[in-house]
């Protein structure tokens, strides 16, 4: 947390509020983001990278808290508030889009802008590797994280724990076709503010609303009624139904 969504909330919120301004004498150009980084680009060819990691918070003219580790404040009085409860967010200067290229490029495709084909192709050149895990690796596909790689499979009636090379074409087709749906319906409803994630304005997101299994352990599935589980992986959590994803 924050994923794709949630990131791409506050870059829509940030820019019709920032871009124009002054930031230390540099005039922003635009607001953008990138996996889940937040990019700031200014006039001069700089850009202001920021990542959330797990409890970041950036609150547009909000009020500094003991969680605050920085205050951007803009020319005209206005101010952003980056608050991190755990302390793992960052924020860096890149002086030239060509820093910025290297901070990028481990990055996988875009999840929203990647086509079929090329997903099938990506899936093929990790047949060993579990499906869950492997939608959360931003070097494979960038943007995904613990809460979607969720919903996606559930949409999609995928077992979390299943290897790549053992998907049908038509379960591929599933899963691509979910990772569009479920991100943009996350999108469209600001994001999920399951524990420190607040929009721009400081508002909680909407999409937990709309969870099927994420973190619903012991509830029962909304499709067939089983109860959801849970499985450790890798040292995080996948929630699936047993009878509707095998």
């Amino acid at each position: 947390m924050p994923e794709l969504p949630e990131v791409e909330t506050i870059k829509k919120q940030l820019a019709k509020k920032i871009v124009g301004k002054k930031l230390q004498g540099e005039k922003i150009k635009r607001g953008r983001r990138r996996a889940k980084l937040l990019i700031i680009d200014f006039e001069d060819g700089s850009s202001l990278l920021i990542h959330l990691k797990l409890t970041g918070q950036l609150i547009f003219e909000g009020e500094p808290s003991s969680y605050t580790r920085h205050i951007f404040k803009f020319d005209d009085g206005s101010r952003l508030i980056f608050n991190d409860a755990r302390k793992f967010g960052w924020f860096k200067k890149a002086k030239n889009q060509k820093e910025v290229k290297k901070e990028l490029s481990s990055f996988g495709p875009e999840a929203l802008q990647l086509d079929l084909k090329p997903f099938k192709s990506l899936l093929r050149k990790r047949p060993g590797a579990k499906i869950k895990p492997l939608l959360m690796d931003q070097n494979f596909i960038a943007g995904i994280g613990n809460i979607y790689s969720d919903e996606i499979l559930y949409w999609a009636k995928i077992h979390p724990l299943r290897r790549a090379k053992t998907l049908s074409d038509r379960e591929i087709e599933r899963i691509y076709q979910n990772i569009k749906k479920v991100l943009k319906k996350a999108v469209r409803y600001r994001g999920s503010s399951v524990k420190y994630y607040l929009d721009a304005f400081g508002k909680e997101g909407n999409f937990e609303k709309y969870h099927q299994v994420y973190q619903k352990e012991g509830e029962k599935c909304r499709r067939c009624g089983t109860k959801i589980k849970r499985v450790k992986l890798g040292g995080r959590s996948a929630h699936f139904c047993p009878k509707c994803q095998r």
